[in-house]
């Protein structure tokens, strides 16, 4: 490992790096390319034990399949697998200590319901000893006399460090009042027990609620904020979720804010501080979320903590088996922190000096005392590397890397720029040009929107992006008119709603690529993944004279029917209002709308995809062919809307690669 020592004891001066990392350098002969870019990371969901004294982490195997390593931080230690899962269906997510000997994981499966007749995520939570022994499912038994379908066993929302093995979990209950039935009991929703995960024993700290759709701890044990749902007199959804929260010491449940997930007004509370006695949320100010505390002592005192003029504030900061929040995050070109905690703070600044080449850091994990952190830094060229901290010792060493594929790989730079829009606006985004390039000029280009559409690009790794970039493409990643993380203003009314704003966003960063002489007109394509999959199809359809090629990855391909999908659900309304209707979302649907595309079309899509229907691509794939349009629809079975397998994900890279060469005659 590579060793960084901290020269001073207050931490500030500079961290001094003593054996460096070996330059980055161009590609070894005979480098696949697809098969680097297109490798999952070999490190994922890096976690540090309690005692600070063990690690473990997720790798990929074959297919869509994980295994857990556990690993010891002591000299000569070999990692150790507790956990197989061989993605057929079943999968591992999101694994956590619970103990120096013990953790917990999300194991997941993407499932054909026969009663719904349709494509479900079944979760459960599975408690294992790290060397595989002692596995226990976390969830209320069921069963034949259950009333309802459990999807989902619930969360964690306490992992109870000074209580060894034990948690508190946010748990379902399904009815079962069938007479005669020894666990017969009316009782049904959403709860918080305590358990053993050694031994399942469990008190309820909680009971079931019908309307309780989560609870928030205090990372001490005590239960203090309940989000409850609440519904349109006609049994949809409203989209408002109203909290309740318990002063210390009662039980007595009062009212704290309520929240329209649609509209983002109101209080989101997110953590409780034990100390300070408030709640850390989120709320608007001139139309940008804000973070801001409410006392939890019966005042119930609203303090803006900290707020911008440009951009929400969209995350909290939080370090420590508590949980315990030290700042929050935003991002404007680049992502930072406002902090609340003046000793991370100075600590974050001294290891981010150290680490200069890697501005994006953050605090991964850290054991119970806080003596020990997990580091991870990464930057737009390069996949990141894990830290690990020694705050008693002041010292930083190398552990591992996050994608070993691409280490001694030159990767290229990503610029933050803005380009104007038709009416004279000004869009945010990021250039990524070929690494090594001599010149911006005339290269083969690319316009990639991103998914979402509530969401948005930030700067740092990209793994489609860096592909395309180290096989000679430019690529723009815009922040359109409907991206999420600019206030109210710039998200318009999604983009859905917006789209002619979005796509006009989109087709815009096109012709500023060939404007300022980087892109070559006739060489410059549009590629997207679910709503960017969308956005470059809508794009051709808008205006055919702009992109030479498409490449749609998981799109969404007919408004129509993508409202029509959420019919039977509680939340049809919502959807609806959301994707729109009548003759805008006609217009707005690729599928409708093929005979206006006259480029070459390249789709992807995962046959088991439950974020945006396999259907979505068969319709384009129709309409295209009934159209006479160039095209091709390559669908991978059995994967869902990421496409979690290397050899898929390679095979995406290759395909899109060649598709492009072909149709730019290179």
């Amino acid at each position: 490992m590579r060793r960084i020592a901290l020269a001073s004891l207050t931490l500030t001066l500079t961290l001094a790096v003593i054996g460096a990392a070996p330059a980055l350098g161009d590609a070894p002969p005979g480098f696949d390319a697809a098969a680097a870019f297109g490798s999952r990371p070999n490190v994922a969901d890096l976690r540090l034990s309690p005692d600070g004294q063990s690690v473990a982490y997720l790798s990929p195997t074959k297919g869509q399949g994980s295994a857990l390593y556990t690993l010891s931080l002591a000299k000569g230690a070999k990692p150790q697998i507790a956990l197989l899962a061989d993605g057929t269906p079943d999968r591992i997510n999101d694994c956590n200590w619970v103990s120096n000997d013990r953790l917990v994981c999300m194991v997941y499966a993407i499932i054909r319901e026969p009663a719904l007749l349709t494509l479900q995520y079944v979760t459960r939570l599975l408690a294992i000893d790290v060397n595989g022994k002692n596995a226990k499912l976390l969830a209320k038994r069921t069963n034949g006399y259950s009333r309802g379908l459990m999807f989902g066993d619930g969360s964690i929302i306490d992992w109870l460090p000074d209580q060894d093995g034990a948690v508190l979990m946010s748990r379902v209950t399904l009815a079962d009042d069938h007479i005669g039935s020894r666990l017969g009991s009316d009782n049904e929703g959403l709860g918080v027990d305590l358990i053993d995960t050694r031994t399942l024993a469990s008190k309820t700290v909680e009971e079931p609620n019908r309307l309780a759709e989560g609870y928030i701890s205090d990372g001490r044990g005590t239960v203090r904020i309940m989000a409850m749902r609440t519904m349109a007199g006609s049994g949809y959804s409203s989209g408002i979720r109203s909290f309740l929260y318990r002063r210390k010491g009662s039980r007595q449940w009062a009212s704290l804010s309520s929240y329209d997930d649609v509209h983002r007004e109101g209080f989101e509370p997110v953590a409780v501080d034990p100390e300070l006695d408030v709640a850390f949320g989120f709320k608007k100010l001139d139309g940008r979320l804000a973070l801001y505390s409410v006392a939890l002592d019966g005042s119930l005192r609203e303090t803006l903590i900290y707020s911008r003029e440009d951009v929400d504030i969209d995350h909290l900061v939080r370090i420590g088996r508590r949980q315990r929040v030290v700042g929050a995050s935003y991002a404007t070109d680049y992502r930072s922190t406002y902090f609340l905690d003046p000793a991370i703070e100075k600590l974050s600044g001294a290891i981010s000096r150290a680490l200069s080449s890697h501005p994006n850091l953050r605090i991964a994990d850290s054991s119970v005392d806080e003596s020990k952190l997990l580091i991870f830094a990464g930057s737009d060229n390069d996949a990141g590397v894990y830290y690990l901290f020694d705050r008693t010792a002041r010292q930083l060493d190398t552990f591992l890397v996050a994608r070993s594929a691409l280490e001694n790989v030159k990767l290229a730079n990503v610029t933050p720029i803005s380009y104007p829009a038709a009416d004279g606006t000004q869009v945010p985004g990021y250039l990524t040009l070929p690494p090594g390039a001599a010149s911006a000029k005339s290269l083969p280009a690319i316009v990639m929107p991103h998914g979402g559409p509530g969401a948005r690009d930030v700067w740092g790794f990209n793994y489609l992006a860096q592909f395309f970039a180290a096989r000679g493409f430019a690529v723009l990643q815009p922040n359109f008119r409907g991206s999420a993380g600019y206030g109210d203003g710039w998200f318009q009314t999604n983009g859905f709603r917006s789209w002619p704003i979005a796509i006009g966003d989109v087709l815009d960063g096109g012709r500023w690529l060939v404007s300022q002489g980087i892109a070559d007109p006739a060489r410059l394509a549009a590629v997207g993944w679910s709503y960017g999959g969308y956005a470059a199809l809508q794009a051709a359809v808008a205006d055919a004279s702009v992109f030479k090629a498409v490449v749609a990855i998981a799109p969404v391909t007919d408004l129509v029917d993508l409202k029509e999908r959420y019919r039977r659900w509680s939340n049809f309304y919502l959807a609806a209002d959301y994707i729109g209707e009548g003759q805008p979302a006609i217009d707005g649907s690729p599928a409708r709308n093929a005979s206006k595309i006259k480029v070459p079309v390249l789709l992807f899509h995962g046959a088991d995809d439950i974020n945006v229907d396999y259907a979505q691509s068969r319709l384009m794939d129709k309409s295209l062919a009934a159209a006479g349009a160039r095209h091709e629809l390559v669908t991978f079975e059995h994967l869902d809307h990421q496409l979690e397998d290397s050899a898929a994900r390679t095979e995406l890279l290759r395909r899109s690669d060649a598709f492009l060469r072909q149709a730019f005659g290179l």
